[in-house]
């Protein structure tokens, strides 16, 4: 039989269990699903996971990440080898880092322009090479049926999977693949095998005699059902990080080192560890994959379960330093992303740790001015009251005698340590930094941030255009005109300059934040200025779609100023400007103009709304109030006065809308506690008063 005849029978085999069971007990439905699971597997050994027939319950446990990569474009070069990926069969070996008894799975198809589908993906416990232990063999269901697309641009998870799996478990992931995209999104640096062979083997024991390629493709992450005491460290690096100079297939980076430490100390045994390297990777501009700052939000905030996070990411850029100017503007450059990284985690409430940078004498990146670069950032990253902490990886590998080189023992090209260098790493690295419970930081206030739509501010005879869009604030942007640039200095005429006063109310440092549009490295930049200070080049914002990138900073003082905006590059498309002292991005359309009427105002887009507790203070219970405006897992929890979790209130998807929660706090003392929402983009936290 065709696969595809096969996926149609598993499609409505489901659709009449689902009718079916309407009418009959559950009992009668379990029965009927073992019977179906029979039939299913006679072929191939494999069961199927569907989440309403499972019995998974998260009453008493949370998703945790315990795997995850981090997706790029993949380049030419590391595309799938022949016969490629349509119409065949792909295993990819991972290797998880916290246990669990069910799972599920995250696949990403964020780069690619065209559609992926997928047939049909199994999961298993490896038995080495290509082969699996069959008797582990899951297919995966999304939502609710086993073929599935990815459109260009998303993701999408898997439905939750009973699947008993101990820490450190190498897990086979094997997808027989539809029509894929000819750009393709993966992970070049999996530093393990992955196996292909032609046409459906998706039930395969044995992948004997399959291409081999040592690259992932598509998959991007798994979650484990944990105990609500259990949470992960997300790691942002390069190819330190990713583990250049380890060893392909035995999965000796520096993260798995630190993984298999935390399992060896009993209050880090439910601490999963995600890497989230990217070979080639800069915080700022250039490089490999997404930028650090573009991807941060995407690979480190929005993990499932994260309490910690490392921050081990910078010798890229410091390696394209060349000049005192430029050591000087990297380093602060670097620094100022370094911040917005801590303010944004403590947003989350997680503790984060800086790494310091290595040295690399004896690699083309080093001259005496990346060097100063390099000890100006590693100064900052020990100083205390910066990050959360940090783990001088630089003075662990450093050679004492030159300490602008690695210790030659622990080297291979005078930049990345090799598997011997990276077991000193994760060892020497104190696991009690990931032990205690959750941290509840003390929320920035008093901020000020003043909103401009872009539209208002082109004359008459300006070399900008003003477009309508409905996904623009207030439906309108503005783009640079066609053959208009300015790569060399910024425009003098003034309708190449957009002028924008406004009026700060204090001294501070301010950011200015634009809200763009900037498809390709070609329409990617701005010049800008505060005032008569110099104009800053604000290159390099290659964007996704509508985001908000950092254009520039200011010591500003009370009083009057001038933003001013020339034009760089044609078809730079800027919708919205924020000039605050809060040096974190703003987040969807932001806040109103106020001498603008939107028709996109930011509550309608939003429409997160979390109420105050009622009644409070309150004696015994009190009843917890939200909206949210999408589809998405919710979490709720309550914190005592000094961090600690005492109470997981909501931890599930939940549909948009009004909910409410009551709080049942009669075993608790009379005291101040603390309440924090998390959904898709909002955290927040409030405080309540107990008085019994």
């Amino acid at each position: 039989m065709k696969a595809g005849n096969s996926k149609m029978s598993n499609k409505s085999a489901m659709h009449m269990i689902s009718v079916s069971g309407l009418g009959c007990s559950f009992r009668h439905l379990v029965i009927t699903l073992a019977i179906l699971t029979t039939v299913l597997g006679a072929s191939g050994s494999f069961s199927f996971c569907y989440a309403e027939a499972t019995g998974i319950s998260s009453s008493a446990k949370k998703w945790v990440g315990t795997w995850s990569t981090a997706p790029q474009l993949v380049e030419p070069g590391n595309n799938p080898p022949a016969p490629g990926l349509s119409n065949n069969t792909l295993r990819q070996i991972v290797r998880i880092s916290l246990g669990g008894d069910s799972l599920r799975m995250r696949l990403s198809n964020e780069f690619s322009t065209s559609p992926v589908t997928l047939y049909a993906v199994h999961i298993a416990v490896s038995r080495g090479g290509g082969t699996i232990d069959t008797s582990t063999d899951k297919v995966l269901y999304f939502d609710g049926t086993t073929e599935t697309t990815i459109a260009p641009g998303t993701v999408i998870t898997s439905d939750p999977c009973q699947f008993a799996v101990p820490p450190r478990t190498d897990v086979a992931v094997t997808i027989y693949f539809g029509n894929t995209s000819p750009d393709v999104t993966g992970h070049p640096g999996s530093r393990t095998t992955s196996f292909l062979l032609p046409g459906n083997e998706v039930s395969r024991v044995d992948f004997a005699g399959a291409v081999t390629t040592d690259h992932w493709y598509n998959i991007n992450a798994i979650d484990v059902l944990a105990p609500l005491t259990a949470a992960c460290v997300a790691i942002l690096g390069n190819s330190i990080t990713d583990g250049r100079g380890s060893t392909t297939n035995l999965q000796n980076r520096w993260t798995d080192v630190l993984s298999e430490s935390l399992l060896k100390d009993s209050s880090t045994q439910q601490v999963g560890v995600l890497n989230l390297g990217i070979g080639g990777n800069c915080v700022l501009s250039g490089g490999l994959g997404p930028t650090g700052v573009s991807r941060y939000d995407r690979d480190i905030l929005n993990q499932q379960g994260v309490r910690w996070a490392i921050v081990f990411e910078g010798v890229n850029d410091i390696g394209g330093v060349s000049s005192a100017t430029s050591a000087t503007s990297t380093a602060n450059s670097l620094i100022g992303a370094y911040k917005q990284m801590i303010v944004k985690a403590h947003i989350k409430n997680i503790r984060i740790y800086g790494g310091t940078i290595l040295p690399f004498n004896g690699n083309s990146y080093y001259n005496l001015y990346s060097e100063l670069c390099r000890n100006s950032v590693n100064q900052w990253i020990r100083t205390e009251g910066n990050f959360d902490g940090f783990i001088d990886f630089d003075k662990m590998m450093r050679n004492p005698q030159d300490t602008t080189r690695l210790v030659s023992s622990y080297q291979n090209d005078g930049l990345h340590p090799d598997a011997a260098g990276y077991k000193t790493m994760g060892e020497s690295i104190d696991v009690k930094l990931f032990a205690g419970a959750d941290t509840i930081f003390q929320q920035a206030t008093g901020i000020e941030s003043l909103w401009f739509e872009a539209e208002r501010f082109p004359t008459v005879d300006s070399r900008f255009t003003i477009v309508s869009d409905a996904a623009a604030s207030n439906g309108k942007y503005i783009t640079v005109q066609a053959g208009v640039q300015s790569l060399s200095a910024a425009p003098t005429d003034s309708a190449g300059l957009l002028t924008i006063p406004f009026t700060v109310t204090k001294d501070s440092t301010y950011y200015v934040f634009g809200r763009v549009s900037c498809p390709t490295y070609d329409d990617d930049s701005f010049w800008v200025r505060v005032d008569d200070s110099t104009f800053v080049n604000c290159n390099g914002l290659k964007t996704s779609g509508w985001a908000w990138m950092n254009l520039s900073s200011y010591l500003l003082t009370k009083g009057s100023h001038t933003l001013t905006i020339g034009y760089r590059e044609d078809g730079a498309c800027l919708d919205k400007l924020c000039i605050t002292d809060f040096l974190v991005a703003p987040k969807g359309m932001g806040e109103a103009d106020p001498t603008s009427v939107g028709v996109n105002p930011m509550e309608a887009i939003d429409g997160y709304e979390f109420g105050q507790n009622f009644p409070n203070p309150f004696n015994s219970n009190s009843t917890i109030g939200y909206d949210i405006p999408h589809a998405g897992i919710v979490s709720l929890n309550v914190y005592d006065v000094i961090g600690r979790e005492v109470e997981n209130l909501v931890n599930e998807m939940q549909e948009p809308g009004r909910h409410s929660v009551y709080f049942d706090a009669s075993k608790f003392s009379s005291g101040m506690y603390f309440y924090n929402l998390t959904s898709g983009m909002l955290t927040q936290t409030k405080k309540m008063v107990l008085i019994k």
